[in-house]
């Protein structure tokens, strides 16, 4: 069973929202990740914009085949009614075997059913050395 969490968001609830991101996009699993977004969600990532779950799944899949080992922690930053903002940082290396942190800031806002409608993500990377990593897995 989803867990099922609407706004408003208390606290607590953004909390909850928050951890269970993180443990949706730690799955990796394209599929289970855009069923926690509307089905027309607009999203920018970096430089790229993109609409609806297949475009999401899309996305996700090309960028965990390039991101390998990939590990996210999420920290709640605040939060209102329907929004709520992230910051965040994971770790990943290339196919070559090269580290990267990725440190960002999401914003989020959410429908009535608690589906995220609107994600705005803003990131860096930048390479670190294997045993400078601090996400462990």
């Amino acid at each position: 069973m989803v867990e099922k969490i609407v706004p408003p968001f208390t606290r607590k609830t953004a909390l909850r929202k928050v951890q269970l991101a993180e443990d949706n996009w730690n799955s990796r699993d394209p599929e289970r990740v855009a069923l926690a977004y509307t089905p027309d969600s607009d999203w920018r990532n970096r430089d790229q914009f993109f609409k609806g779950r297949e475009a999401i799944k899309n996305f996700l899949k090309d960028k965990w085949e390039r991101e390998l080992g990939y590990r996210l922690k999420k920290e709640l930053w605040a939060y209102t009614d329907n929004h709520i903002s992230v910051r965040f940082e994971y770790e990943w290396h290339d196919k070559q075997g090269q580290w990267y942190r990725t440190h960002g800031n999401e914003q989020w806002e959410f429908d009535a059913e608690g589906l995220m409608q609107r994600r705005d993500a803003s990131l860096n990377d930048y390479p670190i050395k294997k045993e400078d990593r601090r996400i462990a897995i």
